[in-house]
């Protein structure tokens, strides 16, 4: 029997380490800007093409490389930022695998141009699916440019399943935005298809993240500056108001890495408990300096995971340097001291007596007795009017939507063998939901409203409690959804067009979801300099912030991955329900009630929400025994 165990080919190898390091067009980018930082540059330059698919060209003037480097370069594990394993724990550049342009010449063709500033002429080196095609002598400037053409042309099934190039376009500017922020002393240039996305000079993190978030968030930035001998933390916290439920501005740096933190974004998360509302996230700019030594960022590919020693000390630290910086900057109401017109009070003296102001009493007034001695007192029957009060039993919180003998004489299930009847002689063709929905699919039920926010309805088992929101959301998005697929979705136009200003990025997320948008009745325009006017919204959505809602749908939109695009119709149509859907607290009559539960009960699967949280529970007659006993 022969082996069975060989080698794989560089080629094969090449490509299969590709794939962890280089999964879209937006991780070449990450890997060549890293390289560009590392070599010293006070410039970069993006050039691309159909959002990276056609070409990625970043250029740069950093040091360049010799001839033989540039040929190097592009061999697996070939590095100049460690020599040896130990200098795995001191890192103080980006990239240190030496696998980065090894795994991009793999599935791309690449042309490199570069020359030191001692080198009279530079070299170009032209790569395709890792062979060397050819290397010249040539003029160029100093530092490197590259030019990764043709991404996965020679990988069908991974180029096969990059997403659309809107798609593609803002994970590029997602990426994009994590570099400039902490690179604030390089100049960055982004073009995509012969049009200037980004022209960001030199200059400090705040007006760095003013000139990619746009100028309304300047106003809400908390600085945020300790250094102790463990860490020092710097950047910029958010204002509690500026706080958003989708979307938030979220960025942990170390050592100018970008990183993701679950345990040390909770530090921050605390802080804001109290000051803003339960679902709301705060935005947050935050770079960790600390000892190379202490971390390790040798975990993923990627880079973005890293291991602290001294995580819980520094948890600690970034907890309270956050909560001073809310603490130091928040606003509180001032105490004027204008005296002008101001009462005279008078104010103690020592060894001189004040005489107090003299008080008149009536003796004569008795608040239970008709008629007094002041003739401005009206004449009230006190005595009635306390019987009355003392007989008149308190207020509850769970109040019947009909009249209060009424209702009990429906409640009492088991005297009324006539309704308990009626509710068992529901509708039980729809086997979705069979042991309530033959109950309940009836007219003229009893319903009650609890706090403003659950529905609850008697049924022969024992009682039903609704999430009036959480009902109402499901049979909107029910809705949309089917009014997506038949494109019957009516449209109201607004008196007054709204303005919305959007980022680079989430422009580019818009566009990606236009159409969609548009199926689900939203009408925009494009006013050019990322502004859109909204001119019609989806009927039945009034009162709601215009504005707002089209800023979830593109976080919505931005947060996962568009694998199809029945997934990011769903996450549309659901982000547009919950904010059209009844908000707590609100009254509903009784055949709003009715209603609700009539068209929840209607659909194919009224259980739970898109996003998995319950819409009702039910309360049986054993269940409520228990709690009596």
């Amino acid at each position: 029997m022969s082996d069975v165990i060989h080698l794989l080919p560089d080629s094969v190898a090449n490509q299969i380490a590709a794939g962890e390091v280089i999964q879209r067009p937006a991780s070449v980018i990450k890997e060549l800007v890293e390289n560009a930082v590392d070599a010293g540059a006070t410039s970069i330059q993006i050039v691309l093409k159909d959002a990276g698919r056609t070409l990625i060209q970043v250029i740069d003037n950093g040091k360049g490389m010799s001839p033989t480097d540039a040929r190097l370069a592009f061999e697996r594990h070939s590095t100049s930022k460690i020599r040896s394993a130990d200098d795995l724990f001191s890192l103080r550049t980006m990239g240190f695998r030496g696998e980065a342009l090894a795994s991009i010449a793999a599935i791309s063709q690449v042309e490199l141009r570069t020359r030191r500033e001692e080198d009279e002429v530079g070299t170009c080196v032209r790569m395709s699916a890792s062979r060397c095609e050819g290397q010249d002598s040539i003029s160029t400037p100093v530092g490197s440019n590259f030019a990764v053409k043709n991404i996965f042309f020679n990988v069908p099934a991974r180029r096969k399943f990059l997403k659309s190039n809107q798609v593609e376009l803002s994970n590029i500017l997602n990426e994009f935005e994590r570099m400039a922020l902490i690179n604030t002393q390089v100049s960055f240039t982004l073009v995509h298809n012969d049009t200037e996305m980004f022209n960001l000079p030199a200059t400090n993190l705040r007006q760095r993240i003013v000139a990619l978030f746009g100028k309304s968030l300047n106003q809400q930035l908390l600085s945020v500056a300790t250094e102790t001998s463990l860490v020092k933390i710097s950047g910029y916290v958010g204002r509690p108001e500026s706080a958003r439920k989708r979307g938030a501005l979220q960025y942990f740096f170390v050592n100018g890495r970008y990183m993701r933190h679950p345990y040390f974004h909770k530090a921050v998360t605390i802080c804001y408990e109290q000051l803003i509302p339960v679902g709301e996230m705060p935005n947050y700019f935050i770079n960790l300096t600390v000892d190379p030594d202490t971390i390790d960022v040798n975990i993923h590919p990627t880079k973005t995971e890293i291991k602290f020693e001294n995580e819980q000390p520094i948890w600690q630290i970034l907890s309270a340097s956050v909560k001073e910086a809310l603490g130091k900057f928040s606003t509180a109401p001032t105490i004027d001291f204008d005296m002008d017109d101001a009462p005279e009070i008078p104010a103690s003296k020592p060894g001189v007596y004040v005489q107090p102001p003299t008080v008149h009493v009536d003796t004569s007034y008795n608040p239970f007795r008709t008629g007094s001695s002041s003739a401005k007192r009206p004449d009230y029957d006190w005595q009635q009017l306390y019987s009355s009060f003392n007989s008149a039993k308190p207020d509850d919180d769970l109040r019947p939507a009909g009249e209060t003998a009424e209702f009990a004489s429906k409640v009492n299930m088991q005297g009324d063998t006539e309704y308990e009847s009626k509710l068992s002689a529901g509708n039980e063709g729809q086997a979705a939901f069979p042991e309530f929905e033959s109950k309940l699919n009836q007219s003229g039920r009893p319903v009650m409203q609890l706090k403003g926010r659950y529905v609850l309805t008697p049924i022969p088992d024992g009682l039903l409690v609704v999430d009036q929101h959480r009902a109402h959301s499901l049979v909107l998005f029910e809705r949309f959804m089917a009014g997506m697929e038949s494109r019957e979705i009516a449209s109201q136009r607004v008196l007054f067009p709204e303005i919305i200003q959007l980022t680079v990025s989430q422009s580019a997320t818009l566009l990606s979801i236009w159409d969609d948008l548009a199926a689900l009745g939203f009408d925009l325009a494009d006013m050019g300099q990322n502004s859109y006017s909204i001119n019609a919204l989806p009927a039945g959505v009034e009162g709601v912030d215009a504005c707002d809602l089209i800023g979830q749908m593109i976080a919505t939109a931005s947060e996962k991955e568009h694998d199809v695009k029945l997934s990011l119709q769903r996450r549309i149509a659901w982000t547009l329900a919950e904010a059209a859907a009844l908000p707590v607290g609100q009254s509903l009559s009784k055949e709003e009630m009715s209603s609700l539960i009539d068209d929840l009960l209607a659909l194919n699967v009224p259980t739970y929400t898109p996003d998995g949280k319950t819409v009702f529970i039910s309360v049986s007659h054993d269940e409520l025994q228990k709690r009596f006993n």
